[in-house]
């Protein structure tokens, strides 16, 4: 009993002393900055955050790195970045959700590995799922009758997928709004969001093996007849807003060719090539549960696919799904248009916005650089709390960026936009093979465009390609490069070089050049390692 007394008279007195140095210092977490420069650089910045751990009684504390929908109370003479602690964390948790890659690999599996075998699933029987497909069937243009290879598509996905579904379930919340403004616009059906599930899971930066990119997974030609810009640092097909316009332009069309909406879905996903194949070959019919036998295997279970995300998502509640929804709407953001090339990590360094939420909110910048070109019009999406902050004082932001960007000038790429179309003229040593590793495209494709009736070239030669990937000539040169032949150079891999960095020392290169040219299939390097270096 003394010894709990003790303890507790203890607490007391600890107590006091600590509300006694807060009263002392009540201005401990405000931070005086410039009046005319209220923005620091990423070294001022460590300074900084130095100053603010030591400012109460010299004592040093952790302080927690700023994190999404800071309380900001700014003004001419300070700047207060407190966050709320428990929001912080769920934010973290909730960013690292949205950006999760396995969610795309469970949402690719599940449509790949569709099977129409028999499923026991006692929690919904036959007539109630006849009943809720009618129901859906009588208010969307899709086919939703019943037949019993869907019954089973959709309890195969209700018994060993819910997890995988209800996370997608907490996700849309971010993206469907959207969504269904475009499509409305369009005057197009709104259950045409949930394509984007089954293509890419919502990932904004999804890569299928074949190359299709983003969440409406626009294949390169694709993407550039539908206007989306694609750059060595811009890739409109991973930009969420500009994509479903694309998306929903192309979906329009389609539908205007075929005059289905499942068949305008098939046609997504395989080409209308197949489609129009798959008719034929099933005497003219046009339904597709019909053609599917005909159609290649990963679209013989889309539409499957589509149709069982449909339902579920339509008849979450009955089924028990309950995914988690945080209060924080992502989505209070604006943008604002870029006057000079900056990076994400500056605008980190200037705003206190996290780089992983920069990064979720601008995934459309490959390299995380936001370039200015004259006639282009490129724009940094940031939080509603940030904006203003921001473009008080843009001016000042932007002098100090292009003053360290100059620092590293001979790191950076050159912009450099890939043509529609290019002519290339055939040098000693090419081959087709050569040729189309080196823009991106097949042999196949080569010979046709240019009514090729063999592989046979001859120097001089001109060629017509539509490259999918931009190529510039690396013009910098260093002791750890040495030049190998015509067309490409070699480089030493030193020690603590990362694929990431050694691209970024040759204009218009990739890690993920580096990989396909030196044959990589993880991110592992050794010093001492060469690496050919395309031209």
């Amino acid at each position: 009993m003394k010894k709990r007394y003790c303890l507790g008279y203890a607490f007391v007195v600890m107590t006091s002393l600590a509300s006694y140095a807060q009263k002392k210092n009540p201005k401990a977490a405000t931070l005086q900055v410039s009046q005319t420069l209220p923005i620091v650089d990423t070294v001022e910045l460590k300074q900084l955050m130095r100053e603010l751990n030591s400012a109460n009684g010299h004592v040093v504390q952790k302080v927690p790195e700023p994190f999404l929908f800071k309380e900001v109370k700014w003004d001419s003479t300070s700047k207060k970045l407190n966050d709320r602690k428990f929001p912080a964390k769920v934010d973290k948790l909730w960013l690292e959700e949205l950006t999760t890659n396995t969610l795309y690999d469970d949402m690719a599996s599940l449509v790949d590995d569709t099977n129409y075998e028999d499923v026991e699933y006692p929690e919904l029987t036959t007539e109630v799922l006849k009943k809720r497909l009618a129901a859906l069937d009588a208010r969307t243009p899709f086919n939703v009758e019943y037949n019993p290879s869907l019954e089973n598509v959709i309890k195969g996905y209700l018994k060993r997928h819910k997890p995988t579904l209800e996370r997608l379930m907490g996700l849309s919340q971010f993206y469907f709004p959207g969504f269904e403004q475009t499509l409305d616009k369009h005057n197009m059906p709104l259950e045409l969001k949930y394509l984007a599930i089954v293509e890419s899971a919502l990932r904004p930066r999804a890569k299928s093996r074949v190359g299709a990119t983003g969440m409406w997974q626009f294949m390169f030609n694709t993407g550039k007849l539908y206007g989306l810009d694609i750059s060595s640092y811009v890739d409109e097909r991973m930009d969420p807003i500009l994509s479903t316009e694309a998306a929903a332009q192309y979906l329009s069309k389609l539908h205007e060719i075929f005059g289905d909406w499942d068949l305008a879905l098939a046609s997504y996903n395989s080409g209308p090539g197949n489609v129009s194949k798959a008719i034929r070959r099933s005497g003219g019919r046009t339904n597709y549960w019909n053609i599917r036998h005909h159609l290649p295997r990963e679209t013989a279970g889309y539409i499957p696919a589509f149709l069982a995300t449909m339902y579920i998502f339509e008849y979450a509640e009955e089924h028990g799904y309950h995914p988690a929804q945080p209060d924080v709407n992502y989505f209070e953001t604006d943008t604002i248009k870029v006057k000079e090339t900056i990076t994400l990590q500056q605008v980190s360094a200037y705003t206190g916005v996290s780089l992983e939420e920069l990064q979720f909110l601008n995934p459309a910048y490959k390299l995380d650089i936001i370039p200015y070109v004259e006639d282009e019009n490129y724009y940094l999406r940031l939080p509603v709390t940030a904006v203003g902050p921001f473009v008080a004082n843009e001016d000042n932001i932007y002098q100090r960026a292009k003053k360290e960007l100059e620092r590293d000038e001979e790191t950076l790429p050159k912009y450099l936009e890939v043509p529609t179309s290019i002519t290339y003229r055939v040098r000693s040593g090419d081959y087709l093979g050569k040729i189309a590793e080196r823009y991106g495209v097949g042999v196949f494709q080569i010979k046709r465009w240019n009514n090729l009736r063999s592989n046979n070239l001859r120097i001089g030669q001109r060629l017509t390609l539509y490259p999918s990937k931009p190529v510039a000539s690396a013009s910098s040169s260093s002791a750890s490069k040495s030049t190998s032949g015509e067309g490409q150079k070699k480089y030493v891999v030193q020690k603590g070089d990362s694929l990431w960095k050694i691209a970024r020392k040759f204009p218009g290169v990739s890690a993920e050049n580096l990989k396909v040219w030196n044959d990589i299939s993880g991110n592992k390097l050794k010093p001492g390692m060469t690496l050919v270096i395309a031209n």
